[in-house]
């Protein structure tokens, strides 16, 4: 039976199709015939598919110029940009498709990798055109269950990159007409919706997804569709000797059995009845079909089979957008929905009901939405939020077991979320990001380091200004401090030295100057330096250590591997990451002192406090980093 869903609704839904739309003549620069035969072939398959134009994420020489993970971002963009929500506010990502840009890792991360996105929960489905259902299904039954508010759901597709000639010309692929048949009709896109608990109302009504229903047959018909085995399907590419001797073989090439074709719409059909039978649609009450079929030679096919049925739609509710978008797989249905409610207008009471088949190895799967007036109360939920597990406060402090102080155990508790959201953050700066994508440049890397320097500078002297200010009964702490300050006094000289062999220009440290974030994080230091025991601090040189030892060490190989950087040009980088670990063993028993010698819960509150303001100070400072060069 279908999946039903009370308190699921579609708050937004958007596409988008890489560049210009290509006609049928156009296609030769794209995906050109091989021979006089191969352009036969296309002439019919044109003729039958009802196609007209599509997208293709390639050029004419048959060079990527856009990722997948690219597209499908820049679809959930779009959805997003509808709501004034931000990608903050969205806990779940689910993606269907054939296939990323790469085997591993799952193509939901590498769109969140693409997208810079917060920590969230994710789920990748790959098949083919029913897969971005399974996403969607897997999503909707997370909200209906309450453990998330909202989700993101995205379908996308890029074949093109299969089908270019440099890919066919090694071999005889006119007398292989189920590799050659796809050529000419998939194309690439993506397809994004936002779901919610909670829904947002457009033009006075708001769209529930009532109920997905999906149902396998592999176990019942053999591989209709498939990439990745030979013809006639007898072993993997990966059993090859390797994966040019695959590539000859023609097992790395996409191709379809067209003869298995009629059983697809056949199983799907009756899928249908069975809906109707059991009561879960009535096929009058259908406002609108949208119906993905990969060519229009199929819709006879369909309309023929619901009549035999007794269950026809009428054909003016049908909607299809194959003939100016083509057939773009997983991401056709979303596609086909976001264009639908861009150019219709829905009244309380529409159905929109949709039909997927897959020819992988045979899937059908259909969903429901209807359209709610906006003042219409909304139904209770079947299910509330998860309960938050509760916690025992007198869990031992991880970094020292044998303590007995459970202010220690919450204190270090408090700090370790702080620093999760403080670490996350910092690997979606823009200066990180363009570390990790492999686009930073020596320029960048002097420029970081010339923000850099001025602020490890100030830092033993507002540590020392800080052993100054301090009173009873605190004054211990004040060894401790300065022994910190002493190690950091002449680590700037070292950074500086590093600029400078690097091509770094300024001869003078007085030269350099911090960026906005940098300044701000200087005056706050200093600032709270020079109050009465400013045991806040600790907060911050857990802030400042810590980036040094956990996050210092992650960004130098990539550093050496993008800018092939002689030794003396990174010494400090190679000192912070290996000797930070020994600063905040220093740094635990500073703040172990801070607590024994005053009673209460005012100690850890004044810690959390300038920990968390200093991550924030810390951020914006990595965030402005590249402003001189992008400039």
């Amino acid at each position: 039976m279908p999946t039903p869903f009370q308190r699921v609704y579609l708050d937004a839904a958007s596409h988008y199709l890489p560049g210009e739309p290509v006609d049928n003549t156009a296609m030769d620069q794209y995906i050109a015939p091989l021979n006089r035969l191969s352009n036969r072939i296309k002439q019919r398959i044109l003729a039958e598919n009802g196609i007209e134009q599509r997208h293709y994420a390639i050029n004419p020489q048959g060079e990527t110029v856009q990722s997948h993970a690219a597209m499908a971002a820049e679809a959930i963009r779009r959805a997003v940009q509808q709501t004034e929500l931000s990608l903050s506010d969205i806990t779940l990502l689910a993606a269907g498709s054939s296939g990323g840009d790469a085997l591993m890792p799952g193509f939901a991360n590498l769109i969140q990798g693409e997208l810079s996105a917060p920590p969230m929960e994710t789920l990748s489905s790959q098949g083919v055109c029913a897969s971005g259902v399974t996403a969607l299904s897997h999503a909707a039954m997370a909200l209906e269950l309450g453990s998330h508010e909202r989700a993101l759901v995205v379908a996308s597709e890029l074949p093109s990159r299969m089908f270019k000639k440099s890919r066919f010309a090694p071999r005889d692929y006119h007398a292989d007409f189920d590799a050659h048949f796809l050529r000419w009709m998939l194309s690439d896109g993506a397809g994004a919706m936002l779901l919610s608990r909670t829904p947002r109302t457009r033009n006075g009504i708001r769209l529930r997804l009532k109920w997905v229903h999906q149902r396998s047959f592999s176990g019942d018909y053999p591989v209709c569709m498939q990439l990745g085995l030979p013809q006639g399907g007898s072993k993997s590419f990966l059993d090859y000797d390797s994966c040019a001797d695959a590539e000859r073989d023609g097992a790395l090439s996409l191709r379809q059995d067209i003869r298995l074709l009629p059983h697809l719409f056949d199983i799907g059909i009756h899928e249908y009845v069975k809906l109707v039978q059991e009561g879960w649609l009535h096929p009058d009450r259908v406002s609108h079909f949208l119906c993905h079929y990969s060519s229009e030679r199929f819709i006879p096919v369909v309309e023929e089979l619901m009549a035999k049925a007794q269950l026809s739609i009428p054909r003016e509710r049908w909607y299809s957008n194959l003939k100016w978008r083509g057939n773009t797989g997983s991401a056709s249905i979303f596609i086909m929905l976001a264009e639908f409610l861009e150019t219709h207008t829905l009244q309380p009471g529409d159905t929109l009901f949709c039909y997927i088949p897959e020819s992988g190895r045979f899937t059908t799967a259909f969903l429901l939405l209807e359209a709610e007036a906006a003042d219409q109360p909304l139904p209770e939920p079947v299910a509330q939020p998860i309960a938050q597990p509760t916690r025992d406060a007198e869990v031992p402090a991880p970094h020292d077991p044998q303590h007995s102080d459970p202010r220690l155990a919450r204190l270090l508790q408090a700090l370790a979320v702080i620093w999760h959201d403080y670490r996350s953050r910092a690997w979606r700066t823009p200066m990180i990001r363009k570390l990790r994508e492999q686009r930073f440049t020596w320029n960048d890397y002097r420029q970081w380091m010339a923000c850099w320097i001025p602020q490890v500078r100030e830092g033993s002297l507002w540590m020392r200004e800080a052993v100054a200010s301090l009173q009873a009964p605190f004054e211990a702490l004040g060894e401790l401090v300065t022994e910190h300050a002493n190690d950091e006094q002449f680590d700037f000289n070292i950074l500086f030295q590093d600029y400078q062999a690097a091509g770094g220009e300024a001869r003078r440290i007085e030269d350099l100057r911090r960026n906005a974030g940098g300044e701000a994080l200087n005056s706050y230091m200093h600032a709270l330096a020079s109050t009465p025991n400013p045991i806040g601090l600790l907060g911050a040189i857990y802030i400042i250590e810590g980036t040094g030892q956990r996050i210092i060490p992650a960004l130098l190989p990539l550093l050496k591997n993008q800018l092939q950087l002689p030794p003396n040009t990174y010494r400090f980088l190679d000192y912070h990451g290996s000797n930070d670990e020994h600063h905040l063993q220093r740094w635990l028993r500073a703040v172990m002192l801070a607590l024994q010698a005053e009673p209460g819960e005012r100690v850890a509150e004044q810690i959390i406090r300038t920990t968390e303001r200093t991550a924030q100070l810390y951020l914006m400072q990595f965030e402005h980093v590249l402003e001189d060069v992008d400039a």
